[in-house]
């Protein structure tokens, strides 16, 4: 089922190689999280399609609001996930969840289960990288947002070297 979602976010996505490889990434990241938190069965299920689909509401949010901010991709991407997912197969039960993440990935203050925070230290992770933050930005997000032990040793081995 994760192949199928891939392979119709990178179709969605076209030639946006940028956002497909984002995508790609924040998967990479969520899953080696994922598996150091020792997540299984559903909540894995939750974090795989909503690493792949966190962003897919950034074209809509391009095209109707002129703008990639975060708050328009939550309104725009649980509309194209839900297609996507129900197109795969995915459960309701499932489909619901990853729309929740996807809906609410850059409302931080929101956070409310482990799929969540994983999924947001990785794409943080990724972003610190292609927004080329700088070193107190990367240490506030440290301190504010990540909380699990592997979130932290990975953006420290990363970005916090002294």
């Amino acid at each position: 089922m994760v192949n199928n979602v891939f392979l119709s976010m990178i179709q969605y996505f076209g030639t946006d190689t940028k956002r497909i490889n984002h995508a790609l990434k924040v998967y990479g990241f969520a899953t080696t999280l994922l598996v150091s938190e020792n997540i299984t069965g559903k909540l894995k299920e939750c974090i795989d399609y909503a690493a792949i689909l966190h962003d897919i509401g950034i074209h809509e949010a391009e095209r109707k609001y002129q703008s990639t901010s975060g708050k328009y991709q939550e309104i725009e991407g649980p509309a194209i996930a839900t297609k996507i997912l129900k197109d795969c197969g995915i459960t309701d039960e499932i489909i619901d969840r990853v729309c929740f993440l996807i809906g609410n990935h850059h409302s931080y203050q929101k956070i409310d289960g482990m799929d969540f925070q994983i999924l947001v230290e990785a794409d943080f992770l990724v972003n610190i990288h292609e927004d080329e933050m700088k070193k107190s930005s990367i240490e506030s997000i440290r301190n504010n947002y990540f909380k699990t032990i592997t979130g932290k040793r990975i953006i420290d081995s990363l970005y916090l070297v002294v």
